[in-house]
């Protein structure tokens, strides 16, 4: 990762000790130790039987302007010593990196990340690498559990509203990786090619003299198509009006209170009954993975997700930490309370039956792999070598929604469950003899 610092440094992206880590070691002489950091979960959040590897192309898109400029290190004038604000002048990433895929499922203990370098060029990446993952691993867990729970149908990612405003589109590209259809985001669309969608909302209508008038003036401007939110006074006279001024061919009547079940019943009835039995019912307002399972047998076609989404619906970070695990080829670990880690570098594989169905993951020290069979696949690729992105790092967005769609299909079905319980397969951690 050559060349001038490029617009829009991540450098300060990061927590003041990490900097204050790197000063010490460069003046102690440890700074150019060889080290290996691990990113992992130690547990799942309460209740979840998987994870969701997200995050990764922001990661590397970030590690790629992960430079100090003038402007940063005029920042960090007082922060750090002039020997230290000169290696942070020249300083680029020159190690390697390997990881899961984005778009494939992790459990605890999975190295989900493994960061190879000198002490300070490792350590400090710390903060960067965890806040994206944190988060976006959070969300797209989140997400998959509510595509399973929509049983097909297409959700809408609508939580921009919710949410910092940064935060909103790396959750539209979390979801959408996930398996949502569309994001109410527009800068998700732009930075990431996703598809947005929207209409309009209760203000519309209330701006209008009355709800004819201003499903009239939509119709105007979008076209019968249009999606009309129908619960603004009442449900079964905003559907007749919205089929008075469309006409059936109305593309969809969005319902976004009360009892969403029972609403989308009548909504059903009453459309047909009018004639509009091509026209789609969406529903939206306050939706988790749980609702949406309780709506599965009735007459939806597509769910609008907002709050619980970029919120991670109960768990909003992934609970990731990233640990020193080898100082010069010699395994290191933390033996805290609750808080211990696994020393040594680590790889992991997952075991398959001839099915197909997932069995087992298992961890074991690098470069050492147990016996494989036909049916094993390892998981991490390589992402940096040398500080340089590999052609496995570009991997397209599309390509990790398909490489999640598969990895779910391989998930023992009671590990699809939205009740508690055991991680979805078990993880084996073996050590070396």
């Amino acid at each position: 990762m050559t060349g001038p610092v490029p617009e829009g440094s991540t450098a300060l992206l990061t927590d003041r000790y990490e900097l204050t880590m790197v000063a010490a070691a460069l003046a102690d002489g440890t700074a150019d130790r060889a080290c290996v950091f691990e990113l992992f979960a130690r547990r799942l959040p309460d209740g979840r039987r998987y994870g969701v590897v997200a995050g990764t192309g922001r990661l590397l898109a970030a590690l790629e302007r992960f430079r100090f400029g003038e402007a940063e290190l005029a920042a960090l004038a007082q922060v750090v010593d002039p020997a230290t604000l000169d290696w942070l002048r020249d300083y680029r990433f020159t190690g390697d990196v390997d990881g899961y895929p984005e778009g494939e499922l992790y459990f605890p203990g999975s190295p989900v990340l493994t960061v190879t370098g000198t002490f300070a060029d490792a350590v400090i990446l710390e903060t960067l690498a965890l806040s994206i993952y944190n988060h976006d691993c959070a969300i797209a867990s989140a997400a998959a559990r509510m595509v399973t729970a929509s049983a097909g149908r297409p959700l809408i990612e609508m939580g921009s509203r919710r949410t910092h405003e940064e935060a909103a589109v790396a959750a539209a590209r979390a979801a959408y990786l996930a398996g949502f259809a569309t994001t109410s985001n527009l800068a998700a669309g732009r930075r990431y090619g996703i598809p947005t969608a929207g209409t309009a909302a209760h203000a519309w209508v209330l701006l209008h003299d009355d709800e004819r008038a201003a499903f009239r003036s939509q119709v105007a401007a979008l076209g019968t198509g249009t999606t009309l939110l129908v619960d603004t006074y009442d449900i079964r006279t905003g559907i007749a009006n919205a089929v008075e001024v469309a006409g059936t061919g109305l593309g969809a009547v969005r319902i976004d209170s009360g009892d969403l079940g029972e609403m989308a019943h009548q909504a059903r009835e009453q459309l047909d009954a009018l004639g509009a039995t091509g026209t789609r019912i969406v529903l939206s307002g306050d939706l988790d993975e749980y609702a949406i399972a309780s709506l599965r047998a009735e007459p939806v076609d597509s769910y609008g997700v907002g709050t619980s989404l970029v919120t991670g619906s109960g768990a909003p970070t992934a609970g990731m930490v990233y640990k020193l695990v080898e100082v010069d080829g010699r395994p290191v670990s933390k033996r805290s309370t609750s808080k211990e880690s696994r020393g040594g570098r680590k790889s992991a594989l997952r075991r398959y039956k001839p099915t197909g169905t997932a069995v087992e993951e298992i961890v074991f020290p690098h470069g050492g792999p147990p016996a494989t069979g036909p049916h094993d696949r390892e998981l991490p690729v390589p992402l940096v070598r040398g500080g340089e992105l590999t052609p496995d790092a570009a991997a397209p967005l599309e390509d990790s929604r398909e490489r999640l769609r598969a990895a779910l299909v391989a998930v023992p079905w009671e590990g699809l469950k939205l009740s508690r319980g055991e991680p979805a397969i078990p993880t084996t951690f073996v050590t070396e003899s």
